[in-house]
């Protein structure tokens, strides 16, 4: 995989903690945490069940907030950390804020869209490329969702 600059590893690990709260509360174990400038701009975890909300992934949530404390929609220079790689109405959300960089954990081989089913980050037909980095913390990542959707299944 290559050697991992040790502030994506740092933030990643941010953002498992974040996810590690959304599984205590019952959500599908997703962190994110944005940064601009070296510093948190804004944090979130997964709450689609909590707030019956089925675009409140942690992503969107901390771009929400990201917006509101920027006072700009554009999120411009940042980068956005998250413990699995974004499904497609986040990954849209991320190429219109245009953030700069998008590092996640864990693939999501089924519904995710930079790498995986769908490779939007570098797409032609969209007006904002994405650089992007997966695999930051992968084993760690995947094995929260993996434990979590055991423990889930076993509970019926």
């Amino acid at each position: 995989m290559g050697i991992m600059p040790l502030d994506d590893e740092a933030w990643m690990r941010h953002a498992y903690r974040l996810a590690q709260r959304a599984e205590q509360q019952g959500e599908v174990p997703v962190g994110a945490v944005l940064v601009l400038d070296g510093k948190c701009i804004a944090e979130g975890w997964n709450t689609p069940i909590i707030d019956s909300d089925p675009t409140a992934h942690a992503e969107m949530i901390a771009m929400r907030k990201a917006g509101k404390a920027l006072d700009n929609y554009r999120l411009t220079g940042s980068t956005l950390y998250v413990t699995l790689e974004p499904c497609v109405m986040c990954m849209g959300a991320i190429t219109h804020a245009r953030i700069t960089r998008l590092v996640f954990g864990a693939v999501d081989s089924k519904r995710g869209a930079v790498c995986s089913a769908l490779q939007l980050a570098n797409a032609d037909f969209l007006n904002h490329q994405v650089e992007w980095q997966g695999g930051v913390l992968a084993d760690n990542c995947a094995d929260l969702l993996r434990d979590f959707f055991r423990a889930r299944r076993n509970r019926r």
